[in-house]
């Protein structure tokens, strides 16, 4: 593999094959000695963790490891996850997997040596500054999976168990502090979290460009991004082994995530309360409401559209993009409606209530009103 790098945007990144021999170095360089690696339940056994681990152990670090982390983790998981810590004395987290590992594991690190309750630092106002910024952790984040981009971000979403909302939770020290993006680590996924993931990154990118808020420099990485998505996903669909590709899609979803702080839209406000209620794949669930909410958008988003056809070489402005990600997700299995994923038609009420208003919603460039958001989940379910 040609492509290895050391980044220091938005964070320190060491990006290219076989970087996770550099892991035990990232703890040294934060100060972590007793370092605690989260991930989730489907990563804990596989060859790719336990060679984490075991970098860990030859250098003096241990092999201490907390995987009850479910794909859409809950304060229950947080808790328990902060309870591991403290039992074992750890001085940092090791994040490790894909978008639910890397967010649990920047929350444990994040409440270790908070007194309030989580829900207190949702991305709401200010509200990151009722948190003890000296009592966060250091982190080390390792991404497994080219999607959420979590690695890079400054937030972690998480499930109320008993409201089933997922909740943004904000703080600029949560963003870790070295990222190690190693593509060898993406080449044992299934072709559905692949596809799924890969589709993840492509929407942040797409819904970052569309956000109507003024960031230029989130706008041209969002456009860049999407390039990349469009040239590799299918081939690392089609040859899983394809490192190259590997690295671009995992450059891809690190400029996704740092894209949209310009803001998401109403795909990723549909998507949060079906993943919630439904414990569907977020990234898959994301590919599926594209087109409704493409139309839903035109007016206000079509010459943007057109533009990005344009640069990713799409004839047809507007519809011919529309026709390039239909085609797309044809080609790559994308299940054409929700009910394919297990979604039911008995609580489309439930889902608009919670899709209005999830934090995604205020960066749609048309607003999703209540009868807007049941209008797409009846088109799309």
């Amino acid at each position: 593999m040609t492509l290895i790098a050391n980044w220091s945007y938005p964070t320190s990144i060491r990006f290219g094959a076989r970087r996770i021999t550099e892991l035990a170095d990232a703890c040294r360089a934060l100060g972590i000695k007793r370092p605690l690696l989260v991930t989730d339940k489907g990563l804990a056994d596989l060859p790719v963790t336990h060679t984490a681990l075991d970098i860990m152990v030859v250098n003096g670090l241990g092999r201490a490891i907390f995987s009850e982390v479910d794909p859409n983790p809950d304060e229950t998981n947080l808790a328990a996850g902060v309870a591991a810590l403290k039992a074992g004395d750890h001085d940092g987290v090791i994040a490790f997997g894909g978008g639910s590992g890397l967010d649990l594991g920047k929350l444990v690190a994040f409440m270790a040596g908070q007194t309030r309750p989580v829900w207190d630092f949702e991305d709401v106002g200010d509200w990151w500054t009722r948190a003890d910024a000296d009592a966060i952790l250091p982190i080390v984040a390792v991404p497994t999976t080219a999607g959420t981009g979590s690695e890079v971000g400054r937030a972690g979403v998480i499930t109320n168990s008993k409201t089933h909302v997922k909740k943004i939770i904000f703080h600029p020290k949560i963003l870790p502090g070295i990222v190690i993006c190693d593509p060898e680590l993406t080449v044992g996924m299934p072709p559905v979290i692949t596809v799924g993931t890969g589709m993840d990154a492509f929407v942040h990118c797409l819904e970052a460009y569309c956000s109507p808020h003024y960031h230029p420099m989130s706008q041209g990485i969002a456009l860049e991004g999407m390039r990349l998505v469009k040239e590799n996903l299918p081939k690392v669909v089609a040859d899983p082994n394809d490192i190259e590709a590997r690295g671009h899609m995992m450059s891809a979803a690190a400029m996704g995530a740092t894209a949209f702080q310009k803001g998401l839209g109403a795909m990723h406000a549909l998507a949060h309360p079906v993943g919630a209620l439904y414990n569907t794949h977020h990234g898959m669930t994301n590919a599926v409401v594209i087109p409704p909410v493409l139309r839903f958008n035109r007016p206000a988003i079509e010459s943007r559209i057109n533009n990005v056809a344009d640069y990713l070489g799409i004839e047809g402005g507007y519809g011919g993009f529309l026709d390039y990600i239909m085609k797309l997700r044809d080609r790559l299995g994308v299940p054409e409606r929700l009910r394919d994923l297990g979604v039911g038609t008995d609580r489309i009420d439930d889902l608009a209530a919670m899709a209005i208003e999830d934090p995604s919603a205020g960066g749609n460039p048309v607003e999703l009103t209540l009868d807007a958001a049941k209008r797409l989940y009846e088109e799309v379910i």
